[in-house]
């Protein structure tokens, strides 16, 4: 077999290769706008299978494709990347002091048996009451310029989210537990403890792995 992942996102091919094995990485060339499901969970599913779609024609015969995609939802209001600035600034001010939620889809398609997986994490994100200061700070750094949502979770000087309880990497933009038994289901072997792998280089102590790689949760 070989694995595809349908993304370029930096944070997306570092988790994934937490899985132990080899991946390669191909660009999902998609019109995103083209979907228009009115519920956002489902949303990021179609999403994620537009971009499966578009490498299988152009992945080997063999291969076993994943592609993900990630929107942020402030009651019923998708805020996905902001096309500026100023964009981000009035998301992180819609954000802040609020729980929005964070739904990442995934799609995995194996080309051999024609089989597909889906799966969805859907996690509530807590954001602090972070000053207009810190705000505008963490702005002139252009870090929200490629993030659903306009910011990064794990971002070193901003912090924005406080009492989380949910999945880390999920938020990130690839829910590896959710990811695993995704593939576990398509009869593909995962040798790694993904949820230890997973918490050790997030600096996270996860309270929703076990369920989630039990199948009793989509948190």
């Amino acid at each position: 077999m070989k694995f595809i992942l349908a993304s370029l996102s930096p944070r997306r091919r570092e988790l994934i290769q937490l899985l132990g094995l080899q991946w390669q990485f191909m660009v999902a060339e998609v019109d995103e706008s083209s979907i228009h499901h009115p519920d956002p969970a489902q949303d990021v599913i179609q999403t994620a299978q537009l971009k499966a779609e578009a490498v299988f024609d152009i992945s080997p015969p063999e291969a076993v494709i994943v592609a993900a995609d990630t929107t942020v939802d402030l009651d019923g209001q998708r805020l996905n990347k902001p096309s500026d600035l100023d964009r981000a600034r009035q998301m992180l001010r819609s954000l802040r002091g609020q729980i929005h939620q964070v739904h990442t889809g995934i799609v995995v398609v194996n080309k051999v048996t024609g089989k597909t997986v889906v799966d969805v994490a859907t996690i509530d994100v807590p954001f602090r009451l972070y000053t207009d200061a810190e705000l505008e700070a963490y702005l002139t750094s252009q870090d929200p310029l490629d993030k659903a949502g306009g910011y990064n979770i794990q971002h070193a000087g901003f912090h924005p989210v406080e009492r989380f309880a949910g999945c880390f990497a999920g938020v990130m933009g690839l829910p590896l537990c959710h990811l695993t038994r995704a593939l576990i289901r398509m009869g593909i072997r995962i040798e790694v403890d993904i949820a230890a792998l997973c918490q050790s280089t997030l600096v996270y102590n996860c309270p929703v792995f076990k369920n989630i790689l039990s199948g009793r949760s989509h948190l």
